[in-house]
């Protein structure tokens, strides 16, 4: 039996499956039974007596994550199920797309790998609190060896060339997970706008949320991305916990759920004819089009869509295995 420290289950996708498989999980049991004696004797108003014994057992139980091992074994007895972690680690197999006629779209597999934690949120957090402590220390006076600009400062009291910009404050609808890096000059010459500039990027290639990058390969070329969806049942809900706990260095992972979408070979700009020769528009070739330039840019890497040759999946689980014998071996040592 593996002992397994869940960081993600989709509770409601596992409830699903289970239910086609088995009909659904028993969370709660009752049984109940009685017995009832009646004894009469002469006119039922003179003499009666009545003798009623019973018992109730009542059993609830909370499975909570036992439920995907279950589902886990189910799938598995059923042949639904393909463990593709040897499979995915060996960089031919992804080649001519031998790996898709082995895992294709919609197939449940379970992938062990390294793999990494990744927010783009968590990452504007910690910018912004590395810009305040920053302009904190410079408040104190301490010297952060920030870099001189390069042009001498103009004539003035004040060493300026003339007015500075003002700044508009964003709206709520405009603010962005960047705004909250404030201007500042640190070390080595890092200042805010280049913070909030890696912070742009970053919401572009993965959408704010919870990722699992699972990089199967050794030299990184193939990346298995899997988005963690918010709502579901979490072994941390906050960011912060997650990676103060889990930390950002890859380790190893195991992850089953259905695979996605494979990342596209095909990154040509698609030709957006979408009017009909009697001046009518082409709905699905409009609608084709759009697509078309959007996997263009998920196949250059642009947008938060799988990248060839990896692929996508929709997670159902996202667990580490708790070696055996750690503790016995820890103590020995």
């Amino acid at each position: 039996m593996i002992l397994r420290e869940f960081l993600y289950v989709d509770t409601d996708k596992v409830r699903a499956m289970l239910a086609q498989l088995d009909g659904g999980v028993a969370e709660e049991e009752r049984e109940t039974s009685s017995h009832e004696k009646r004894n009469t004797v002469g006119p039922r108003s003179v003499a009666q007596h009545l003798q009623v014994t019973g018992s109730e057992r009542y059993t609830q139980k909370s499975l909570g994550d036992s439920i995907f091992p279950i589902l886990e074994d189910s799938l598995e007895s059923e042949g639904l199920l393909r463990d593709i972690s040897e499979e995915v680690s060996d960089y031919s197999r992804w080649a001519d797309d031998g790996l898709q006629k082995i895992a294709p779209p919609g197939s449940l597999i379970r992938v062990t790998a390294m793999g990494s934690l990744f927010d783009a949120r968590y990452a504007a957090s910690v910018f912004a609190a590395f810009a305040s402590a920053s302009i904190g220390l410079q408040g104190m006076g301490v010297d952060l060896g920030s870099v001189a600009p390069n042009t001498p400062p103009g004539k003035g009291k004040s060493g300026q060339k003339g007015p500075r910009p003002t700044k508009t404050a964003p709206t709520g609808s405009e603010r962005q997970i960047e705004d909250a890096i404030p201007d500042f000059q640190g070390l080595g010459g890092v200042d805010g706008n280049g913070l909030r500039a890696i912070i742009r990027m970053a919401r572009g290639l993965f959408a704010p949320g919870l990722h699992m990058n699972l990089s199967p390969v050794a030299s990184g070329d193939v990346l298995i991305n899997a988005r963690l969806q918010e709502g579901r049942q979490y072994l941390d809900t906050e960011a912060d916990i997650l990676f103060a706990r889990y930390g950002t260095e890859p380790q190893e992972w195991t992850l089953v759920g259905s695979v996605g979408s494979y990342g596209p070979k095909d990154v040509e700009v698609p030709d957006f004819s979408f009017v009909n020769a009697d001046g009518t528009m082409n709905r699905r070739s409009f609608a084709d089009g759009i697509n078309g330039l959007m996997k263009y840019m998920g196949g250059m890497g642009f947008v938060d869509l799988p990248q060839n040759p990896g692929f996508s999946v929709i997670p159902f689980a996202v667990y580490r295995a708790i070696p055996r014998g750690s503790g016995v071996l820890a103590l020995r040592n």
